[in-house]
């Protein structure tokens, strides 16, 4: 397999998985600038190179996890920074895009683009905050590797117009996802005692006491 392949090369260079993870950070950005440097005359060859650019990123999202436990380097801080950076990678793209539709005068779409940059965060915020409280919550469709891939499409198949419907498509699915987790987590917490603080460590004594497992993942 290709991609057991590249762990196992990486592997050997004893690389550290967070300069992987930093490295496909520094691989979006080139896709966000190539974006943002579209123009009506370009628009459709620059998004297919946005778009193939994407895909060599995720590789690096892919392997960095992998390469980490095979050169058993799993950090706690290793997720804490894969987490964040995934985070800067998504507001990257969207930002942009953002920037194309600004310098193309599509008010509506900077519009667009911009709520959907905030709604995907909301996404892994919502799990985030939530799985502070009740150790887990990966409900909703609409998490990380399902953003990319939407993005991915409409880049590479919008000489037909496909961003478009795209960012309508994560607009509405992001905030479903969203609506969906604040509800879940309602439920899940509504036969609980109201917490007596909101520190980390100590909410995470409190779950390891009642048996809570951590839980990890794309947001």
């Amino acid at each position: 397999m290709l991609l057991q392949a590249i762990v196992n090369g990486l592997a050997l260079t004893r690389i550290s998985p967070n300069v992987l993870t930093f490295i496909g950070l520094i691989i979006n950005t080139g896709a966000a600038v190539l974006f943002g440097f579209a123009n009506e005359d370009n628009y459709v060859r620059m998004f297919v190179y946005a778009g193939l650019v994407i895909i060599g990123a995720g590789i690096f999202d892919m392997v960095d996890g992998r390469v980490a436990r095979k050169t058993d380097q799993v950090t706690i801080f290793g997720a804490f920074f894969d987490s964040v950076i995934d985070r800067y990678s998504d507001v990257v793209l969207f930002f942009g895009l953002l920037v194309f539709y600004a310098r193309g005068n599509r008010l509506f779409y900077v519009f667009l683009a911009a709520f959907v940059m905030v709604t995907s965060l909301m996404v892994s915020y919502t799990r985030a905050r939530a799985e502070a409280l009740i150790g887990k919550c990966k409900v909703g469709f609409m998490e990380r590797p399902e953003r990319i891939v939407l993005i991915i499409l409409g880049a590479l198949f919008d000489r037909w117009g496909a961003m478009a419907p795209v960012l309508w498509v994560l607009a509405v699915l992001s905030t479903i996802t969203v609506i969906h987790r604040i509800r879940y987590t309602y439920v899940q917490t509504s036969h609980l005692d109201p917490v007596q603080t909101t520190d980390p460590v100590a909410l995470a004594a409190e779950r390891e006491a009642a048996g809570i497992p951590a839980s990890s993942g794309n947001a």
